[in-house]
């Protein structure tokens, strides 16, 4: 019997050595606190490691059945029009289901009862609740939503509502005749948790009920890069007109 608890406790010990290992904050939540290459980098663990800026999207094969006429409000057809067709053509924000897929670093700032997310794309911001609360019911549908955080053991979960009618992701990008857009019922949970010390787990679940029978998920990583920084990115609907010299083709609207 002390033999087979002997060899218990070894096949458990790494376990959890590897969960102790895990950055926490003084209260003992794991801590995200850092600049991440988020999903839309190709990850490349071990000697020499690295991380690669790659067009990530969506996969096809996790999605849920559409729903009758969903498959054809979520895959639009090419206008033509930049404007319409990528609305970040025009310095319009690209919508947090694409930002989070974007291969630009974030930034994790974690505090007791809040984190802040900063994307170097667009410069981008969520500053999200940790504290349970539930959303409000008045919200306002914008490009990044409204934002709630909890715990679930070590898994930190991000419920998000309220989202504009956008973009669902960069498909367009290696397929230009390929629009995906996502519908204002968009409800969108992430939930992130460590692997090892510098590996995170984010996995998506995307429950939009105008286009799927029901929810989806998709798992991703990020790794934490600790000598990364948040790099200028500049992008203003106006510039699109130089000098403020537009044309007519310059003032069109999505």
């Amino acid at each position: 019997m002390k033999r087979l608890l002997f060899f218990a406790a070894l096949l458990l010990a790494p376990s959890f050595a590897a969960g102790q290992s895990i950055p926490r904050t003084p209260d003992g939540k794991p801590d995200f606190t850092g600049v991440w290459a988020g999903p839309g980098f190709t990850h490349r663990v071990g000697r020499g490691d690295t991380d690669s800026p790659r067009v990530t999207v969506y996969d096809t094969a996790k999605m849920s059945p559409f729903k009758p006429g969903g498959q054809a409000f979520m895959d639009r057809k090419v206008t033509g029009n930049p404007v319409t067709d990528d609305p970040t053509a025009s310095c319009l924000p690209n919508g947090l289901t694409r930002q989070i897929l974007s291969p630009y670093a974030q930034q994790f700032i974690q505090t007791p009862g809040t984190i802040a997310i900063l994307y170097e794309y667009m410069h981008f911001f969520r500053i999200i609740p940790l504290d349970g609360r539930p959303h409000p019911k008045d919200v306002d549908f914008t490009w990044m939503g409204d934002s709630v955080g909890k715990w679930e053991g070590d898994t930190l979960v991000i419920d998000t509502i309220g989202l504009k009618e956008w973009m669902l992701d960069a498909t367009h990008d290696s397929h230009p005749d390929m629009l995906r857009m996502h519908s204002d019922q968009l409800h969108f949970v992430e939930r992130l948790r460590f692997i090892d010390p510098s590996t995170v787990s984010y996995q998506v679940t995307i429950d939009d009920p105008k286009i799927f029978t029901a929810p989806w998920s998709q798992e991703f990583q990020m790794k934490l890069h600790p000598t990364w920084k948040i790099l200028e990115f500049v992008c203003e609907e106006n510039n699109r007109c130089m000098y403020g010299q537009c044309r007519a083709s310059d003032a069109q609207k999505p």
